[in-house]
């Protein structure tokens, strides 16, 4: 039985909680990217090796969201969402500055997966409490807006991590108190700070009222949230398992785009970084933008408009993806990634969308945090393949080109005529799902 909640927040305080959600979303990536900028500075000062750094760049916080992602993600359909996420954003911004003191690749270790323990319940809260403040008319909107926190934290995070980073460059190694701090460590703890200001603010949002809550069953266990995937396998399923195809070749694709465009095309770092920085902040706003009006406009017209919309925009993103391997110049290789970054980013809008529409209230923040597991899980594995299959299949640095053409002719495909299996149980349930709600106005 849908509960009976009073009208809709009031546009003030919806735009309130969305403009802080994006803030937090910024913070998470900013964290995260910057992080990865220093990664040679952390090698030379901790005397790592590479294999040490690359756990402390995906595993570490991989690891954690895996263990904790669920539970935490249990506190947001059982509690005031606003408190989970200033909670989260406080331990991330916390552990994140004091990383900064750490000594060692353990000390270093542990920080990243206790950042990454704090940021696995925000995705749930955030797409939970956006479900609540805008209508399903509105909320593919809301969702475009929270992809510019995606958006500038990542954009941001390589311009912050030069320019703090050559901040510090000149800066003496620090002895204090039997420490030893190094200058980009003195960045993780200016970069942390400003979590404890926006977990302030999240603390100034009105919790919205939870709508479609079944009775008094908030807490219901897991192997519950799990049976009621399985019940409506048909609409689940094609979405997570398609999320799998596309996160593995996205995910793969940004790990070796840089080095794909220095092998086949001779560009300096400095090049690269010039152009990606542009591609990237260009294609996911423009992206964001498309996937927010092409999404609305399917709305009017289709009750399966949420999937029918990720179906198209995925299958448009396949010639773009395949073409830029084969493009005679970078140039007009980013040209074409730019175009499936604009589609890629889009359909995002749609793909959470329509996770939040069909997925009862009181397990909305679980079944978000296994779908987006999806997409970190596989995506974690996508640079290790289109690697493997550089070194196994084609036996050549030089021909990472044709690994990144094969995997992307295989696994896009396969990911749009997936989520496409979904278009009609998906737009089935919304049917039931509006008689339902219709019936206990």
């Amino acid at each position: 039985m849908v509960a009976e909640v009073p009208g809709w927040p009031a546009r003030s305080a919806a735009y309130y909680g969305l403009f802080v959600i994006i803030l937090a979303t910024a913070l998470n990536f900013l964290d995260a990217q910057i992080f990865s900028m220093m990664a040679q500075h952390i090698k030379a000062d901790f005397h790592l090796t590479d294999e040490q750094l690359g756990f402390l760049l995906g595993p570490a916080n991989i690891i954690f969201y895996v263990l904790v992602g669920i539970p935490m993600a249990r506190l947001v359909d059982l509690y005031p969402r606003k408190y989970v996420l200033a909670g989260g954003i406080t331990l991330i911004g916390g552990i994140t500055a004091l990383g900064g003191l750490a000594q060692n690749f353990v000390q270093l270790f542990m920080s990243r997966m206790l950042v990454g323990a704090g940021g696995s319940a925000h995705a749930p809260g955030s797409y939970s409490m956006l479900a609540d403040y805008f209508p399903p008319a509105r909320l593919p909107r809301a969702i475009g807006f929270l992809q510019l926190g995606f958006i500038s934290g990542n954009v941001l995070g390589f311009y912050l991590g030069g320019l703090l980073l050559t901040i510090v460059a000149a800066w003496p190694v620090t002895h204090w108190m039997g420490l030893t701090i190094h200058g980009w460590q003195w960045v993780l703890m200016m970069v942390g700070a400003p979590g404890l200001v926006i977990a302030a603010l999240l603390l100034l949002a009105k919790e919205p009222p939870r709508r479609g809550l079944a009775g008094d069953a908030q807490d219901v266990p897991f192997s519950a949230v799990l049976r009621e995937i399985w019940t409506r396998r048909a609409v689940y399923l094609p979405l997570f398992i398609g999320l799998a195809f596309s996160a593995t070749e996205f995910l793969g694709l940004s790990v070796w785009r840089p080095t794909f465009l220095a092998r086949t095309y001779g560009w300096s770092p400095q090049h690269i970084g010039n152009w990606m920085s542009v591609v990237t902040l260009v294609s996911w706003v423009a992206g964001a933008f498309v996937g927010t009006v092409f999404t609305e406009w399917l709305t009017k017209r289709y009750k399966d408009a949420n999937v029918r919309a990720a179906t198209i925009l995925f299958a448009l993103i396949i010639p773009f993806e395949i073409a830029a391997p084969l493009m005679p110049s970078g140039e007009l290789a980013l040209l074409c990634v730019a175009a499936g970054g604009v589609c890629g980013l889009a359909s995002a809008v749609p793909q959470n969308a329509a996770i939040q529409r069909i997925t009862p209230n009181h397990m909305r923040g679980r079944v978000t945090a296994i779908y987006l597991f999806m997409f970190i899980f596989f995506g974690a594995f996508g640079g290790q393949l289109i690697g493997s299959v550089t070194q196994r299949v084609f036996g050549a640095d030089s021909a990472l080109w044709k690994s990144i053409l094969l995997t992307a002719s295989i696994l896009l495909p396969l990911a749009a005529f997936t989520i496409s299996r979904g278009v009609r149980p998906y737009g089935r349930e919304v049917v039931r799902i509006e008689q339902l709600e219709a019936q206990n106005a």
